[in-house]
Protein backbone atom coordinates (compact mmCIF):
# COMPACT_ATOMS: atom_id res chain seq x y z
CA UNK A 1 0.00 0.00 0.00
CA UNK A 2 1.27 3.47 -1.16
CA UNK A 3 0.43 6.17 1.03
CA UNK A 4 0.24 9.95 0.39
CA UNK A 5 1.68 12.64 2.20
CA UNK A 6 -0.55 15.66 2.90
CA UNK A 7 1.43 18.72 3.64
CA UNK A 8 2.11 22.30 2.80
CA UNK A 9 4.88 24.39 3.56
CA UNK A 10 2.76 27.85 2.30
CA UNK A 11 2.57 27.20 -1.86
CA UNK A 12 6.40 25.83 -1.96
CA UNK A 13 5.50 22.55 -0.92
CA UNK A 14 3.12 19.72 -2.41
CA UNK A 15 3.43 16.22 -2.09
CA UNK A 16 2.09 13.48 -4.35
CA UNK A 17 2.22 9.53 -3.90
CA UNK A 18 2.94 7.98 -7.49
CA UNK A 19 2.82 4.37 -7.85
CA UNK A 20 4.92 4.30 -10.85
CA UNK A 21 8.29 6.28 -9.35
CA UNK A 22 8.60 3.48 -7.12
CA UNK A 23 7.40 0.77 -9.33
CA UNK A 24 10.14 1.64 -11.73
CA UNK A 25 12.78 1.86 -8.84
CA UNK A 26 12.03 -1.54 -7.50
CA UNK A 27 12.13 -2.88 -11.33
CA UNK A 28 15.61 -1.57 -11.71
CA UNK A 29 17.08 -3.17 -8.37
CA UNK A 30 17.01 -6.58 -6.99
CA UNK A 31 17.97 -5.12 -3.61
CA UNK A 32 15.06 -2.85 -3.95
CA UNK A 33 12.20 -5.75 -5.01
CA UNK A 34 13.30 -7.95 -2.01
CA UNK A 35 12.83 -5.22 0.69
CA UNK A 36 9.74 -3.10 -1.34
CA UNK A 37 8.10 -6.94 -1.67
CA UNK A 38 8.41 -7.75 2.07
CA UNK A 39 7.80 -3.68 3.36
CA UNK A 40 5.84 -4.78 6.16
CA UNK A 41 8.32 -6.83 7.77
CA UNK A 42 10.88 -3.91 6.71
CA UNK A 43 8.83 -1.37 8.06
CA UNK A 44 10.32 0.31 4.89
CA UNK A 45 9.41 3.99 4.98
CA UNK A 46 10.65 6.82 2.56
CA UNK A 47 10.18 10.59 1.82
CA UNK A 48 11.61 11.82 -1.15
CA UNK A 49 11.86 15.33 -1.82
CA UNK A 50 12.17 17.02 -5.48
CA UNK A 51 14.13 20.84 -5.90
CA UNK A 52 13.24 23.09 -8.43
CA UNK A 53 14.69 26.68 -8.63
CA UNK A 54 13.18 29.89 -10.25
CA UNK A 55 15.03 32.35 -11.86
CA UNK A 56 15.68 33.78 -8.32
CA UNK A 57 16.90 30.45 -7.47
CA UNK A 58 14.30 30.18 -4.90
CA UNK A 59 13.22 26.62 -4.26
CA UNK A 60 9.83 24.80 -4.94
CA UNK A 61 9.65 21.05 -2.98
CA UNK A 62 7.25 18.03 -4.28
CA UNK A 63 7.43 15.19 -2.08
CA UNK A 64 6.56 12.00 -2.93
CA UNK A 65 6.30 9.01 -0.23
CA UNK A 66 6.23 4.96 -0.32
CA UNK A 67 4.22 3.69 2.55
CA UNK A 68 4.01 6.37 5.01
CA UNK A 69 2.79 6.55 8.12
CA UNK A 70 3.16 9.42 10.99
CA UNK A 71 1.58 7.31 13.12
CA UNK A 72 3.49 4.18 12.81
CA UNK A 73 6.13 4.07 15.44
CA UNK A 74 9.90 2.97 14.60
CA UNK A 75 12.90 3.91 16.53
CA UNK A 76 14.49 7.20 15.30
CA UNK A 77 17.95 6.21 17.15
CA UNK A 78 20.53 9.17 16.57
CA UNK A 79 18.03 11.41 14.11
CA UNK A 80 16.79 13.11 17.10
CA UNK A 81 20.20 14.67 17.79
CA UNK A 82 19.68 17.31 14.40
CA UNK A 83 16.76 19.31 15.40
CA UNK A 84 18.19 19.13 18.90
CA UNK A 85 21.57 20.48 17.51
CA UNK A 86 19.47 23.31 15.56
CA UNK A 87 17.97 24.46 18.61
CA UNK A 88 20.83 24.39 21.11
CA UNK A 89 22.07 27.15 18.81
CA UNK A 90 19.06 28.65 18.92
CA UNK A 91 18.60 28.85 22.67
CA UNK A 92 22.80 30.25 22.98
CA UNK A 93 21.20 33.14 20.51
CA UNK A 94 18.80 33.83 22.96
CA UNK A 95 20.86 33.54 25.98
CA UNK A 96 24.03 36.21 24.13
CA UNK A 97 26.04 33.31 24.80
CA UNK A 98 28.77 32.84 21.24
CA UNK A 99 28.82 28.31 20.48
CA UNK A 100 32.64 27.95 20.83
CA UNK A 101 32.85 29.16 24.48
CA UNK A 102 33.27 26.77 27.43
CA UNK A 103 30.45 24.42 28.10
CA UNK A 104 30.56 22.98 31.20
CA UNK A 105 27.76 20.58 32.43
CA UNK A 106 27.44 19.00 36.68
CA UNK A 107 25.06 16.88 37.90
CA UNK A 108 22.18 17.33 40.18
CA UNK A 109 20.75 14.06 41.07
CA UNK A 110 21.48 10.21 40.05
CA UNK A 111 22.50 8.78 37.42
CA UNK A 112 23.89 12.06 35.80
CA UNK A 113 27.35 12.47 35.04
CA UNK A 114 29.58 15.94 34.88
CA UNK A 115 31.32 16.77 31.71
CA UNK A 116 34.62 19.51 32.05
CA UNK A 117 36.66 18.35 29.43
CA UNK A 118 36.43 17.41 25.92
CA UNK A 119 39.95 15.97 24.61
CA UNK A 120 38.49 15.86 20.80
CA UNK A 121 38.51 19.08 21.10
CA UNK A 122 41.14 22.09 20.09
CA UNK A 123 40.74 23.43 23.20
CA UNK A 124 40.61 20.03 25.50
CA UNK A 125 37.17 22.08 26.42
CA UNK A 126 33.26 21.18 25.73
CA UNK A 127 31.34 23.71 23.49
CA UNK A 128 28.07 23.46 22.02
CA UNK A 129 29.83 23.84 18.70
CA UNK A 130 32.13 20.80 18.67
CA UNK A 131 29.29 19.02 20.22
CA UNK A 132 27.76 19.50 17.23
CA UNK A 133 30.57 18.81 15.10
CA UNK A 134 30.65 15.15 16.68
CA UNK A 135 26.64 14.80 16.43
CA UNK A 136 27.30 14.95 12.53
CA UNK A 137 30.83 13.76 11.72
CA UNK A 138 30.29 10.25 13.99
CA UNK A 139 27.15 10.51 15.88
CA UNK A 140 28.70 11.01 18.99
CA UNK A 141 25.91 9.98 22.20
CA UNK A 142 27.52 11.91 24.75
CA UNK A 143 27.12 15.10 22.44
CA UNK A 144 23.50 14.98 21.77
CA UNK A 145 23.16 13.86 25.53
CA UNK A 146 24.85 16.78 26.91
CA UNK A 147 23.25 18.90 24.45
CA UNK A 148 19.85 17.60 25.48
CA UNK A 149 20.36 18.38 28.76
CA UNK A 150 20.98 21.84 28.19
CA UNK A 151 17.74 22.77 25.99
CA UNK A 152 15.95 20.84 28.10
CA UNK A 153 12.66 18.36 27.05
CA UNK A 154 10.12 21.20 27.21
CA UNK A 155 11.43 23.46 25.41
CA UNK A 156 12.94 20.99 22.90
CA UNK A 157 9.51 19.64 22.29
CA UNK A 158 7.16 22.92 22.33
CA UNK A 159 9.65 24.84 20.30
CA UNK A 160 9.37 22.20 17.26
CA UNK A 161 5.36 22.05 18.00
CA UNK A 162 5.53 26.16 17.74
CA UNK A 163 7.51 26.27 13.94
CA UNK A 164 5.46 23.60 12.96
CA UNK A 165 8.30 20.89 12.44
CA UNK A 166 6.88 18.64 15.20
CA UNK A 167 3.32 16.88 14.13
CA UNK A 168 3.25 13.40 15.12
CA UNK A 169 6.62 13.57 17.46
CA UNK A 170 8.64 13.99 20.40
CA UNK A 171 11.82 13.65 21.76
CA UNK A 172 12.14 13.00 26.05
CA UNK A 173 15.53 10.74 26.31
CA UNK A 174 18.81 10.68 26.13
CA UNK A 175 20.30 8.10 23.96
CA UNK A 176 22.91 5.41 24.12
CA UNK A 177 23.40 5.42 27.77
CA UNK A 178 22.04 3.54 30.55
CA UNK A 179 20.41 4.04 34.16
CA UNK A 180 17.61 6.62 32.52
CA UNK A 181 13.81 5.93 33.50
CA UNK A 182 11.06 7.87 31.86
CA UNK A 183 11.46 10.24 34.67
CA UNK A 184 15.04 10.59 35.19
CA UNK A 185 14.95 11.74 31.72
CA UNK A 186 12.70 14.46 32.62
CA UNK A 187 15.29 16.03 34.40
CA UNK A 188 18.30 17.62 33.50
CA UNK A 189 21.69 18.83 34.55
CA UNK A 190 23.41 22.20 36.08
CA UNK A 191 24.83 23.97 33.06
CA UNK A 192 27.45 26.96 32.97
CA UNK A 193 29.23 28.74 30.04
CA UNK A 194 32.64 30.12 30.36
CA UNK A 195 34.59 32.81 28.41
CA UNK A 196 38.64 32.11 27.42
CA UNK A 197 39.77 33.97 30.69
CA UNK A 198 37.42 30.63 32.55
CA UNK A 199 34.85 33.51 33.30
CA UNK A 200 31.05 32.66 34.16
CA UNK A 201 29.13 33.89 31.45
CA UNK A 202 25.91 32.45 31.77
CA UNK A 203 24.84 29.78 34.63
CA UNK A 204 21.83 27.48 34.06
CA UNK A 205 20.20 25.19 37.34
CA UNK A 206 18.84 21.90 36.85
CA UNK A 207 15.47 22.11 35.44
CA UNK A 208 12.70 19.01 35.09
CA UNK A 209 9.67 19.00 32.44
CA UNK A 210 6.59 19.27 33.37
CA UNK A 211 4.48 18.12 30.58
CA UNK A 212 3.46 15.27 29.04
CA UNK A 213 4.51 14.21 25.44
CA UNK A 214 3.78 10.67 25.45
CA UNK A 215 0.62 9.53 22.66
CA UNK A 216 -0.73 6.62 21.20
CA UNK A 217 1.39 5.14 18.39
CA UNK A 218 1.10 2.18 16.44
CA UNK A 219 3.15 -0.51 16.45
CA UNK A 220 5.07 0.15 19.85
CA UNK A 221 5.10 -3.02 21.05
CA UNK A 222 7.28 -5.36 18.87
CA UNK A 223 8.85 -8.58 18.25
CA UNK A 224 9.04 -11.90 20.18
CA UNK A 225 11.23 -10.79 22.84
CA UNK A 226 14.04 -8.55 24.36
CA UNK A 227 17.63 -8.81 25.94
CA UNK A 228 17.36 -8.01 29.33
CA UNK A 229 20.94 -6.32 30.63
CA UNK A 230 20.28 -6.79 34.13
CA UNK A 231 18.80 -10.13 34.24
CA UNK A 232 21.54 -11.12 31.46
CA UNK A 233 18.36 -13.40 29.69
CA UNK A 234 16.02 -12.82 26.57
CA UNK A 235 12.93 -12.15 28.06
CA UNK A 236 10.33 -13.81 25.86
CA UNK A 237 7.88 -11.02 25.72
CA UNK A 238 7.16 -7.88 23.33
CA UNK A 239 9.39 -5.27 23.79
CA UNK A 240 7.78 -2.24 25.01
CA UNK A 241 9.36 1.20 23.09
CA UNK A 242 5.87 3.38 23.99
CA UNK A 243 8.18 5.33 26.35
CA UNK A 244 10.88 6.20 23.76
CA UNK A 245 12.14 8.79 21.76
CA UNK A 246 9.84 9.01 17.97
CA UNK A 247 10.39 11.46 14.85
CA UNK A 248 8.04 10.59 12.33
CA UNK A 249 9.92 10.98 8.50
CA UNK A 250 7.99 14.03 7.56
CA UNK A 251 8.97 15.71 10.79
CA UNK A 252 12.48 14.64 10.33
CA UNK A 253 12.80 16.08 7.05
CA UNK A 254 11.04 19.29 8.10
CA UNK A 255 13.87 20.29 10.53
CA UNK A 256 16.10 19.55 7.89
CA UNK A 257 14.68 22.00 5.42
CA UNK A 258 13.99 24.82 7.60
CA UNK A 259 17.57 25.04 8.09
CA UNK A 260 18.32 24.77 4.28
CA UNK A 261 15.85 26.76 2.79
CA UNK A 262 14.60 29.25 5.58
CA UNK A 263 13.35 31.83 3.18
CA UNK A 264 10.44 29.99 2.26
CA UNK A 265 9.03 29.49 5.60
CA UNK A 266 7.09 32.00 7.59
CA UNK A 267 9.71 34.03 10.17
CA UNK A 268 7.91 32.56 13.02
CA UNK A 269 8.36 28.71 11.75
CA UNK A 270 11.95 28.99 11.55
CA UNK A 271 14.95 28.28 13.81
CA UNK A 272 15.86 31.79 14.85
CA UNK A 273 19.42 31.46 14.66
CA UNK A 274 21.89 34.07 12.66
CA UNK A 275 24.24 33.68 9.69
CA UNK A 276 27.33 32.42 10.78
CA UNK A 277 24.96 29.41 12.64
CA UNK A 278 23.72 28.82 9.05
CA UNK A 279 27.09 28.71 7.51
CA UNK A 280 28.25 26.48 10.49
CA UNK A 281 25.56 23.92 10.19
CA UNK A 282 26.32 23.89 6.32
CA UNK A 283 29.37 23.14 7.20
CA UNK A 284 29.04 20.40 10.21
CA UNK A 285 26.36 18.25 8.15
CA UNK A 286 28.23 17.83 4.71
CA UNK A 287 31.68 17.33 6.60
CA UNK A 288 33.50 13.40 6.21
CA UNK A 289 35.50 12.28 8.95
CA UNK A 290 39.03 13.19 6.98
CA UNK A 291 38.05 16.58 6.98
CA UNK A 292 38.23 16.85 10.52
CA UNK A 293 41.12 17.27 12.56
CA UNK A 294 40.32 14.66 15.70
CA UNK A 295 39.25 11.60 12.90
CA UNK A 296 41.62 12.25 10.03
CA UNK A 297 44.06 9.59 11.47
CA UNK A 298 41.62 7.25 12.16
CA UNK A 299 39.96 6.96 8.31
CA UNK A 300 39.80 2.94 9.03
CA UNK A 301 37.24 3.44 11.35
CA UNK A 302 35.83 6.42 10.22
CA UNK A 303 35.41 6.10 6.66
CA UNK A 304 33.53 8.80 4.41
CA UNK A 305 30.49 7.22 4.29
CA UNK A 306 30.41 6.15 8.05
CA UNK A 307 27.41 7.93 8.98
CA UNK A 308 26.21 8.80 5.51
CA UNK A 309 24.13 5.40 4.02
CA UNK A 310 22.66 7.05 1.13
CA UNK A 311 24.54 5.82 -2.14
CA UNK A 312 27.98 5.25 -0.52
CA UNK A 313 26.81 3.60 2.49
CA UNK A 314 27.82 -0.23 1.18
CA UNK A 315 31.15 1.45 0.45
CA UNK A 316 34.41 2.40 2.38
CA UNK A 317 35.99 4.52 -0.42
CA UNK A 318 36.65 8.53 -0.51
CA UNK A 319 33.06 10.33 -2.00
CA UNK A 320 33.57 12.13 -5.07
CA UNK A 321 34.14 15.46 -4.92
CA UNK A 322 31.41 17.10 -6.91
CA UNK A 323 29.10 15.19 -4.15
CA UNK A 324 28.05 16.13 -0.74
CA UNK A 325 25.61 15.02 1.40
CA UNK A 326 24.17 17.11 4.60
CA UNK A 327 22.61 14.73 6.44
CA UNK A 328 22.00 13.01 9.94
CA UNK A 329 21.28 9.18 10.39
CA UNK A 330 20.25 7.02 13.40
CA UNK A 331 20.79 3.19 13.83
CA UNK A 332 19.70 1.17 16.73
CA UNK A 333 17.46 -2.03 17.47
CA UNK A 334 17.44 -2.81 14.28
CA UNK A 335 16.17 0.12 12.60
CA UNK A 336 18.07 2.21 9.80
CA UNK A 337 16.87 5.78 9.37
CA UNK A 338 19.13 8.20 6.68
CA UNK A 339 17.63 11.96 6.15
CA UNK A 340 19.57 13.74 3.99
CA UNK A 341 19.86 16.42 1.33
CA UNK A 342 22.45 15.35 -1.09
CA UNK A 343 23.77 17.51 -4.20
CA UNK A 344 26.13 17.28 -7.20
CA UNK A 345 27.60 20.44 -8.74
CA UNK A 346 28.76 19.24 -11.87
CA UNK A 347 24.96 17.72 -12.45
CA UNK A 348 23.21 20.29 -11.50
CA UNK A 349 21.60 17.71 -9.16
CA UNK A 350 19.82 18.10 -5.64
CA UNK A 351 17.44 16.36 -3.49
CA UNK A 352 15.79 15.46 -0.09
CA UNK A 353 15.43 11.58 0.95
CA UNK A 354 14.46 10.29 3.81
CA UNK A 355 13.53 6.67 4.88
CA UNK A 356 13.67 3.84 7.42
CA UNK A 357 14.10 0.13 7.65
CA UNK A 358 14.38 -2.58 9.80
CA UNK A 359 16.30 -5.35 9.82
CA UNK A 360 16.35 -7.66 12.86
CA UNK A 361 15.37 -11.47 11.50
CA UNK A 362 15.23 -13.33 14.88
CA UNK A 363 12.43 -10.34 16.07
CA UNK A 364 14.60 -10.00 19.77
CA UNK A 365 15.70 -6.44 20.70
CA UNK A 366 18.43 -5.29 22.46
CA UNK A 367 20.56 -8.15 21.74
CA UNK A 368 22.91 -6.56 19.54
CA UNK A 369 21.87 -9.43 16.58
CA UNK A 370 21.01 -7.26 13.36
CA UNK A 371 21.24 -7.16 9.89
CA UNK A 372 22.97 -3.88 9.69
CA UNK A 373 25.21 -4.04 6.48
CA UNK A 374 22.22 -5.66 4.73
CA UNK A 375 19.83 -2.65 5.50
CA UNK A 376 22.63 -0.23 4.73
CA UNK A 377 22.95 -2.18 1.06
CA UNK A 378 19.47 -1.08 1.01
CA UNK A 379 19.22 2.24 1.55
CA UNK A 380 22.47 2.71 -0.29
CA UNK A 381 21.13 1.17 -3.46
CA UNK A 382 17.85 3.44 -2.75
CA UNK A 383 20.26 6.48 -3.19
CA UNK A 384 21.51 5.78 -6.49
CA UNK A 385 18.33 4.72 -7.93
CA UNK A 386 16.92 8.43 -7.16
CA UNK A 387 20.35 9.55 -8.06
CA UNK A 388 19.55 7.88 -11.64
CA UNK A 389 15.97 9.47 -11.73
CA UNK A 390 17.69 13.24 -10.70
CA UNK A 391 20.27 12.84 -13.27
CA UNK A 392 17.45 12.44 -15.98
CA UNK A 393 15.13 14.59 -14.93
CA UNK A 394 14.94 18.29 -16.55
CA UNK A 395 15.11 21.32 -14.92
CA UNK A 396 13.90 24.78 -16.10
CA UNK A 397 16.68 26.81 -14.37
CA UNK A 398 20.00 25.95 -12.81
CA UNK A 399 20.33 25.48 -9.05
CA UNK A 400 22.71 27.93 -7.50
CA UNK A 401 24.29 26.16 -4.72
CA UNK A 402 27.37 28.48 -3.39
CA UNK A 403 25.57 28.62 0.02
CA UNK A 404 26.28 25.26 0.50
CA UNK A 405 29.69 24.81 -0.59
CA UNK A 406 31.18 25.81 2.90
CA UNK A 407 34.84 24.94 2.38
CA UNK A 408 36.09 22.72 4.56
CA UNK A 409 39.75 21.13 5.43
CA UNK A 410 40.79 18.11 4.01
CA UNK A 411 43.42 16.09 5.45
CA UNK A 412 43.63 13.56 3.72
Amino acid sequence: MIRSLAFLVIFFLSCHSVDDLFETIKSESDIIKQYFDDKAKYEIQILYTQIDRDQQNQPTLTSYTYNYDSLHYFYPASTVKMPVAFLALQKLKELGVDKWVTMKTDSSRAPQSSAYVDTTSSTGLPSVAHYIEKIFAVSNNDAYNRLYEFVGQDYINQSLRQKKVFSNSRIVTRVGIGGFSTEDNTHTNPVSFFDKADQLIHSQPATQSIENYFFELSNTHKGKGYYDDNLDTVIYEAFDMSKKNFVNLKDLESSMTKVLFPEIFPVAERFDINDDDYTFLYQAMQKTPREHAYLHRHLDEYYDSYVKFFMFGDSKGKFPDNIRIFNKVGYAYGYLTDCAYIIDTENNIEFLLTATVHVNENEIFNDGKYQYEDGIKFLAELGREIYKIEKSRVKKHKANLSKYLIPVANYN
